[in-house]
C-alpha cells in the first residue's frame, strides 16, 4: 500500500462571547483543529490531528514541504514515517499528524484497532479526567471554579484538573489567597472526584513550593508544570518535598528530550501529547518512563481525534492510565466526528472500528470554515489598587 497524497484539513470555529474564557492574560476566542489526511493508492485514508499549538497554517505548509518525500513510500512500514527533531513546533506537530494518521492506516489496513497493534488484549474503555478550570476570574466570581467543579461530580468524572486562574497581579492573588480558593474546593468537592492542578509554569519556586505541600496534604492527585519548564533542578526539589506526584512535559517532543527530567526524578509522571510528538515517540517515551517505574498522563487538549489516539494508547500501555479531555473547546471538538464515540459516567468506549475509531463528518470545511490568527488575545488590566 503506497502513499499518494497529502493533506491538511484547517478548521476552526468562533467562540461566542459567552464562551470565550481567560487564563493567565489570554482571552481565547476561537476554536482551531488540524486534520492530516493520508491517501493511499488502494483507497484507504488514514486521519491524525496535529496540536494546532503548532500553527495551523504553518502545519499545512510543512506538510505540503514534506509531502514530496513520502508519496509513493510503504504506507504500512513504521519507517516511512518522519522524526520530530525538537526545534520547530509547526515541523514536530506536523510529523506528529502524519504520524498519527500513518497508524490509523496500519489498523485499517490490518482490520485492528490501533490499541490492538499497541498491546496485548487492550481494554475496552478507558477513564478520562475533566480537563478545565479555565473560566474563573479572579476579580469576578472565582467561585465559579467551584460551581463548575461540581457539575464535572455530577457527570461522574473521576478526576478534574484546573489552573491557577487570571494574572495573579491584576488582583493582588497570593498563595495563601490561591490555596484558600484550592481548600474551598477540595470541601466542596468531599472526595467525590479527584483534583488536580496545572500551574502552567506560571509559579515561582517560591511560590510553588508551599502550595505543593499544602496540595499535598489534601490529596490531590497531582500538580503538573508549576514552574518554568527549564527548571530541572526545581522539579526535581518539588517532587522530593511532596509525595504527591509532579508532572510535566506537554510541549516536549522528542525522548531525548524528556531525559535530564527522568534521570533526575524531576517527574513522578511525564506527560508527552501525541498531536505534538506522534503517537510513535509517545510510545518510545512511555517504554523508557516504564522501566523507570514512571507513569505517563498524555497531554490531550482540543480536539475528539486527538483524544482518540491518546486513547487508543491508554487502553494498551501499561504505564498509562487515565485521558485527558477539555471540557472547553465548544462543538468543533467532537463536531469533526461522523460518530463521535460512547462517553459515560466518565470513561470513553473505545469504538468496534479499525484504526483510531473516527471517521471525519462530511463537508467540515464549510461547516467550520478557517480563521486566520491566534486563538488568544492579550488582555491587559489596571492592577487593583
Amino acid at each position: 500500500m503506497r502513499i499518494t497524497a497529502l493533506e491538511t484539513l484547517c478548521l476552526s470555529r468562533m467562540h461566542e462571547p459567552e464562551r470565550q474564557w481567560i487564563t493567565a492574560q489570554y482571552r481565547t476566542v476561537k476554536a482551531d483543529c488540524t486534520i492530516i489526511q493520508a491517501r493511499t493508492d488502494e483507497g484507504l485514508v488514514g486521519i491524525g490531528e496535529a496540536s494546532a499549538y503548532g500553527g495551523s497554517s504553518r502545519i499545512a505548509e510543512w506538510v505540503d514541504w514534506l509531502a514530496p518525500t513520502l508519496v509513493g513510500k510503504d504506507a504500512l512500514d513504521p519507517a516511512t514515517a518522519p522524526h520530530p527533531n525538537g526545534r520547530d513546533r509547526a515541523h514536530d506537530t506536523a510529523v506528529a499528524g502524519i504520524d498519527c494518521a500513518l497508524w490509523d492506516l496500519r489498523g485499517k489496513a490490518e482490520g485492528k484497532r490501533v490499541s490492538e497493534l499497541l498491546g496485548e488484549s487492550p481494554a475496552a474503555s478507558v477513564p478520562m479526567y475533566a480537563s478545565s478550570g479555565c473560566r474563573y476570574d479572579w476579580r469576578d466570581r472565582p467561585e465559579q471554579l467551584i460551581e463548575e467543579a461540581l457539575g464535572y461530580v455530577e457527570e461522574g468524572f473521576p478526576a478534574m484538573k484546573f489552573r491557577i486562574g487570571t494574572h495573579w497581579e491584576w488582583d493582588g492573588v497570593t498563595v495563601d489567597r490561591f490555596l484558600g480558593l484550592a481548600r474551598e474546593l477540595h470541601q466542596a468537592v468531599a472526595g467525590r472526584m479527584a483534583l488536580a492542578l496545572d500551574g502552567n509554569c506560571r509559579l515561582t519556586m517560591e511560590e510553588a513550593m508551599p502550595i505543593a505541600k499544602e496540595l499535598d496534604r489534601l490529596g490531590f492527585a497531582w500538580l503538573e508544570e508549576p514552574i518554568p519548564w527549564r527548571d530541572i533542578d526545581g522539579y526535581a526539589a518539588l517532587a522530593a518535598a511532596v509525595d504527591m506526584p509532579v508532572t510535566g512535559g506537554e510541549s516536549f517532543t522528542t525522548l531525548e528530550q524528556f531525559r535530564p527530567y527522568i534521570e533526575k526524578r524531576a517527574y513522578d509522571i511525564v506527560q508527552p501529547d501525541a498531536g505534538i510528538c506522534g503517537l510513535t515517540e509517545l510510545t518510545r517515551i512511555a517504554e523508557m518512563a516504564a522501566h523507570h517505574g514512571l507513569k505517563l498522563y498524555p497531554h490531550s487538549w482540543h480536539n475528539g481525534l486527538m483524544a482518540m489516539v491518546h486513547a487508543q494508547a491508554i487502553a494498551a500501555l501499561p504505564n498509562l492510565e487515565i485521558l485527558e479531555v477539555c471540557q472547553i473547546q465548544g462543538p468543533l471538538q467532537w463536531g469533526i466526528a461522523a460518530e463521535p464515540p460512547e462517553m459515560e459516567g466518565g470513561r470513553l468506549y473505545l469504538p468496534d472500528r479499525p484504526g483510531l475509531g473516527m471517521e471525519l463528518a462530511e463537508n467540515l470545511t464549510e461547516r467550520f470554515p478557517y480563521i486566520e490568527g491566534h486563538y488568544a488575545v492579550t488582555l491587559d488590566r489596571w492592577p487593583r489598587s
